[in-house]
């Protein structure tokens, strides 16, 4: 049983909570853009999922049918347990493995692109692990781990990993040489040269203690958070495929076959002959200046993005799969195009994302009274954008819809 979707709202809810603490206590631990650029990223990774192809569940099935060499005999309690351990080593493996070789980070990467470490960036979530993810959990299933059991305990990883991202909780005494704790994943999320490609346990950092991979925090070395080289983009899918738009780029550039492959298959780190990046930028923060108004308005449309979002995840059993392509394919593209409004890219590009609001709405599998609900709303945000442009990108009179 997947028990992900039960857990979103208590994601918000806690997401809330800890942003009135930040505010309140003025630690500055969120940003409007990062943390709309991470919730991007969360909505698209679920939303995903109910459009393209579920090649986990297809090997899986496979494997169980055809390739079982053990049968499971445990039940109850039990076998949750054990279910659990199991999984948790081998998300160890898979998690160490998506930081050491460079075509599986190119996945993972997104999960770490943000400069901030708050609650949001727990739910920054990749669209692209189905590729190759699966691959590391074959061996529960030539196991015999009955599926729904697999499921089950995966969502309570998942949701066990949600609370630790948070600067709030400084240590929990005896609990950090045994659990993934909020000290121990900042560390995790470091990009300090002493802290990186540490800490990868989900729920146990015993696996980090006991292969070689632990690191505590040092309350005499701050955590610079993000990636060496940043994102420097608000863009949701550009977050997705930028290493993989890289290593098509390095593939191409460098001469040697050999290399070719090491691009792809080889250590993170490597950089082949004939390729130069750019210097790593340590401290660097993306941060383009967007006006109070433009950050109220760009919050606004963000929501109801996020509550197309639930309507997708929570209405999914009900809607065609034309439906469900057709939001999604919405869905992305707003979220790219408010991801350049917070680049200040210019305002053109809201007033196309307006414009494509209409047509979803006119087929939208809603009550006339929905429908009539939001083109009012995508009118009123139209009329309301006008001034917010011009202040905002300095346009003379007449020039706030060009």
């Amino acid at each position: 049983m997947d028990l992900v979707p039960y857990a979103i709202p208590f994601f918000l809810l806690a997401i809330a909570i800890e942003l009135a603490r930040d505010a309140y206590a003025k630690t500055g631990y969120y940003r409007t853009n990062d943390a709309i650029n991470s919730l991007s990223l969360g909505v698209l990774s679920t939303t995903s999922k109910l459009v393209l192809i579920d090649i986990a569940g297809r090997v899986y099935a496979w494997v169980q049918q055809d390739l079982v060499i053990a049968e499971w005999r445990l039940e109850g309690w039990l076998s949750l347990v054990v279910a659990f351990v199991a999984y948790d080593f081998c998300y160890y493996w898979f998690h160490r493995i998506s930081h050491e070789r460079r075509i599986f980070w190119a996945a993972h990467v997104a999960h770490h692109q943000s400069e901030e470490y708050n609650l949001t960036t727990a739910l920054r979530q990749t669209s692209t692990g189905f590729l190759l993810g699966w691959l590391f959990y074959l061996p529960l299933f030539l196991l015999g781990m009955p599926a729904d059991v697999f499921v089950t305990v995966a969502s309570v990883n998942l949701i066990y990993q949600f609370w630790v991202h948070t600067r709030f909780i400084k240590t929990l005494g005896p609990l950090e040489y045994v659990l993934v704790t909020p000290m121990n994943h900042r560390v995790h999320h470091a990009r300090n040269p002493d802290y990186i490609d540490r800490n990868y346990g989900g729920f146990f950092i015993l696996w980090d203690r006991l292969f070689g991979t632990y690191k505590a925090e040092d309350p005499r070395l701050p955590i610079d958070y993000g990636i060496t080289r940043g994102l420097n983009s608000w863009n949701p899918l550009w977050a997705n495929v930028h290493v993989y738009s890289d290593m098509l780029s390095d593939t191409l550039r460098t001469p040697r076959l050999r290399d070719k492959l090491k691009v792809w298959y080889g250590r993170t780190v490597f950089v082949p002959p004939g390729v130069q990046k750019s210097p790593v930028q340590p401290g660097n923060h993306y941060d383009p200046p967007l006006g109070t108004s433009l950050k109220v308005y760009i919050g606004v449309q963000f929501f109801w993005l996020i509550a197309l979002g639930l309507a997708m995840t929570y209405l999914a059993g009900q809607l065609g799969g034309w439906e469900l392509s057709l939001m999604f394919a919405y869905l992305l593209a707003s979220l790219v195009l408010l991801g350049w409004l917070m680049d200040a890219a210019g305002p053109r590009w809201e007033w196309l994302r307006l414009m494509l609001s209409l047509p979803l709405i006119a087929i939208l599998p809603a009550p006339l009274w929905v429908q009539a609900a939001l083109f009012a709303l995508v009118a009123l945000s139209a009329v309301i954008y006008v001034p917010i442009s011009r202040k905002e990108y300095g346009l003379p009179e007449g020039e706030g819809a060009n």
